[in-house]
């Protein structure tokens, strides 16, 4: 996840170069000239892009770099992505060093046109710090609804900044958006409630789910660390089976951008000690479904993953 300096930028040089380059008009200017269409804006993980159509509609254009099944951590922006970048009116990222192999991107990108990290509203007393994340925040917030409502809330602002022509609608939309978040927030607190406490015991391939865990009263453990570049031990593996036999945990999860191998090392640990733990099914964590799925918005992917760990662990 934190990759030094001179690393980072020799891996986003070549990037860094088009990007100066590109556009001779930049965003500011055409929206002195007048703007023609609806805003472009281009976000990072898919999460950020559902929420801007929902509160932009038919006025944005939304383009989203990292599709189903990708690993944020790890992604490098692509030459495929120059262009995309470049063209936006506004970029949207998420921040707390999620997108950590684009900072320098990002840096480059700022002083030519809006590029907003999108939790920047957020109360730093709510973020979490595990001790494992040397020093730095965890970025999942999305996992707990009522903090992806203050993400919201600061997208739509920024909307409406960049279009104040449009702030009527952005408010409107927006309303009816977070509306549906407090439901959503509401209804996975009460289907959490189904299993008894010591039966909330939610074991991912990577330690992304701090925020569903406080949220939503589940102990979480990663087989990986909170971000996926941290390798799954043998001793790790080892201890976490040894965990589960003697809990007696039901089912543990693998997740959509992260590679199923360590969760089957542990499956395959406990079976050899004669538990057995099932793979209580695929969750999405980094990325959202593909679009058009049950999975594929924000508010599907989280019902899915509720409703998949619920049932698995019953």
């Amino acid at each position: 996840m934190i990759v030094s300096r001179w690393k980072s930028m020799a891996l986003s040089f070549g990037i860094l170069i088009t990007l100066v380059g590109c556009s001779e008009t930049a965003p500011a200017d055409r929206a002195k000239a007048g703007r023609m269409g609806p805003l472009r804006v281009t976000c990072t993980i898919g999460m950020i892009g559902d929420a801007v159509e929902r509160i932009g509609r038919e006025h944005v254009k939304v383009i989203s770099l990292m599709g189903p099944g990708v690993d944020p951590h790890l992604y490098k922006a692509t030459a495929g992505d120059n262009a995309r970048l470049a063209d936006a009116d506004l970029v949207l990222y998420s921040g707390l060093m999620l997108e950590g192999r684009m900072t320098d991107i990002f840096v480059a990108l700022a002083g030519r046109k809006p590029v907003m990290a999108a939790t920047t509203n957020l109360p730093r007393d709510r973020l979490l710090e595990p001790a494992a994340f040397k020093g730095h925040y965890d970025p999942h917030v999305w996992f707990d609804a009522s903090m992806w409502m203050n993400v919201v809330e600061y997208i739509r602002d920024v909307l409406i900044e960049q279009d104040p022509a449009h702030g009527e609608a952005f408010r409107r939309e927006a309303t009816v958006y977070l509306k549906e978040l407090q439901q959503l927030h509401d209804w996975c607190r009460s289907r959490a409630q189904e299993l008894p406490p010591e039966k909330r015991v939610l074991v991912t391939s990577h330690d992304a789910y701090n925020y569903f865990g406080r949220a939503y009263g589940f102990e979480v453990i990663g087989v990986q660390g909170i971000s996926t570049e941290e390798q799954a031990t043998t001793k790790g593996i080892v201890d976490l089976s040894e965990m589960i036999i003697r809990r007696r945990v039901k089912a543990i999860f693998t997740e959509s951008s992260v590679s199923p191998k360590a969760i089957h090392a542990v499956i395959e640990n406990c079976r050899y000690k004669n538990w057995q733990v099932e793979e209580g099914g695929r969750l999405f964590s980094d990325a959202m479904d593909a679009r058009g799925t049950r999975a594929g918005t924000y508010i599907g992917m989280v019902r899915h993953n509720m409703n998949t760990i619920v049932d698995a662990l019953k």
